[in-house]
């Protein structure tokens, strides 16, 4: 029998006394796809990162276990020696330079050169990047995938899904690449490039490169995989093949428990008087095509905009919230709101949960405690306490523990404590943060932008569940947006799709799912 590409036996790993794997054990040969699922907090990022040596592992009092390449034994100091070993990982969150092309980021650190004579006398820091290797290597990369990318393109004109082609392309054009860990690579793509994805997964396992692919979109392990292995609770639960399994068994595996995903849709009655009106919203937003958005929405509904990836619908909130340049008329409760003022916004009683997580939801150095309250604090002055008969306001830490607490028990956060730091939480758990941070502000209106991109099947139905109830126990008027259409059937009472920048059309969400991909494909005049 042939000695398994990798072994991992007995990992174990705690944070601070918190254990968060136990007697971990798999084995991947040589252009295996193996896909790994769990719920969010389950363990697999951690598990990962002791695989690709990461920092945070060995800063952490380093890890128990053996890993095995090849049969022998290795232990990476730093992902430097994981890279030189044949290890490549595509992480969550991408860790690209945003005003590099494509090209030089592929090849960032490798780039081929050309000699001079001044280098030949002074040293080879004077010789010059070879540009048509540099664009023949991105290009021989890009092509392995089966999709076109630009290798000209900056980085922060991309739109997002071809970021991600352009983290693999980077992993790919490395000639000793073994193994690649891709982690949520689907998350960010609409459906067409999720296919040439999982089409270039199957090609590397051609070429033989073993695969380590985690995601929540379960067919999609199904549909490439050889096997799955179930994390629950910093175990492996099961290891079958995945031709041996479906969706609903997977799903009971990861949570323990049979998961609903139909939630019943509430409905709101179609009299509602309109609490926003945008009129002729344009916005500049890289990636997003914001043209002409005429839209209305009624007071105390959950309104859904779908559409596919860069026709504008991610363009729309970021644009009346003021994170990007916008044009056009906004008025919300009577009152017209001025654009590109954030502030003026907030002030309006109007919150916004981001689709950009990291980049915009959170504080990620400071504890749970401060990204919930610190918002309703700044803004509304809640969490303070007077001395000195007024004079003064001080934090009120008890009000800003309880509130902590109540959403941490509410949203089932994972997390050791409320004093926790946001950026030691799993991608879902922050996710769960963002939301709270929005519904302690109690706001009137909310915009929230995908709220459960990568984030696992148990959650998701929690998370769905929460925007449901807090629309029909405070009244707010919620805004969805998301790449998911089943997801905005199960929750909205109406659908608005964009295409091409304007609404193509809104139809109730029981309405079906035909009647909503014709809208997506068809081009607003």
């Amino acid at each position: 029998m042939s000695t398994p590409l990798l072994e991992m036996k007995n990992i174990k790993k705690d944070f601070f006394g918190n254990q968060v794997l136990t007697d971990i054990n798999l084995t991947l040969n040589e252009g295996e796809v193996l896909g790994l699922v769990g719920e969010n907090g389950a363990g697999k990022s951690t598990l990962m990162k002791i695989l690709f040596g990461m920092n945070v592992i060995r800063d952490t009092g380093g890890y128990g276990g053996d890993i095995l390449l090849n049969g022998q034994k290795v232990s990476f100091a730093s992902p430097f020696d994981a890279l030189a070993a044949g290890i490549g990982m595509v992480h969550q969150e991408f860790s690209l330079i945003p005003g590099f092309t494509a090209t030089e980021n592929i090849l960032l650190n490798r780039e081929p050169q050309k000699k001079s004579v001044i280098s030949e006398v002074f040293g080879q820091r004077l010789n010059t990047l070879n540009r048509q290797e540099m664009n023949q290597g991105a290009a021989n990369a890009i092509e392995k995938m089966g999709v076109e990318i630009d290798g000209n393109m900056v980085i922060n004109e991309m739109p997002v899904g071809h970021k991600q082609f352009t983290e693999i392309a980077r992993e790919l054009s490395k000639e000793q690449l073994k193994l690649l860990i891709l982690d949520e690579p689907t998350a960010v793509l609409t459906e067409h490039e999720a296919a040439a994805l999982l089409d270039s997964i199957r090609g590397m396992s051609a070429r033989g490169i073993a695969v380590i692919f985690i995601t929540h979109r379960l067919q999609e392990i199904l549909n490439v995989c050889d096997k799955v292995v179930v994390m629950r609770d910093g175990e492996i639960v099961r290891d079958v093949p995945a031709a041996d399994t479906n969706v609903t068994e997977i799903t009971r595996w990861m949570v323990g428990r049979n998961v609903d995903a139909a939630a019943a849709v509430h409905r709101k009655p179609p009299e509602a008087e309109t609490i926003m009106s945008i009129r002729h919203l344009w916005v500049d937003m890289p990636g997003e095509t914001v043209r002409d958005v005429n839209l209305d929405v009624r007071k105390g509904e959950i309104l859904g905009i779908g559409g596919l990836a860069g026709q504008g619908k991610l363009g729309i909130p970021n644009g009346v919230m003021g994170l990007y340049q916008a044009g056009g008329k906004v008025v919300f409760d009577g009152k017209e709101i001025p654009l590109n003022a954030p502030r003026k916004c907030l002030d309006s009683q109007l919150a916004f949960v981001s689709e950009d997580r990291r980049g915009v939801g959170l504080l990620l150095d400071e504890s749970l405690e401060w990204n919930i309250a610190f918002p309703a604090m700044q803004i509304q002055n809640k969490f303070l306490k007077p001395l000195l008969g007024g004079l003064v306001k001080w934090r009120d830490d008890k009000a800003i523990a309880e509130v902590t607490r109540r959403y941490i028990d509410e949203l089932q956060i994972r997390c050791t404590s409320s004093k926790q730091n946001a950026k030691e939480l799993s991608g879902g758990n922050q996710q769960k943060v963002c939301l709270a941070k929005a519904f302690a502000l109690q706001p009137k209106f909310l915009f929230v932008s995908e709220p459960t991109r990568g984030i696992d099947v148990g959650a998701k139905a929690l998370v769905l569940e929460a925007l449901k109830k807090f629309n029909r126990e405070s009244g707010v008027t919620i805004v969805m947006i998301s790449s998911e259409l089943e997801e905005l059937r199960q929750v909205c009472d109406r659908i608005a799709i964009v295409s091409g920048g304007r609404i193509a059309g809104i139809l109730p969400a029981t309405d079906s799912s035909e009647d909503f991909g014709a809208l997506m494909v068809s081009q607003v005049v």
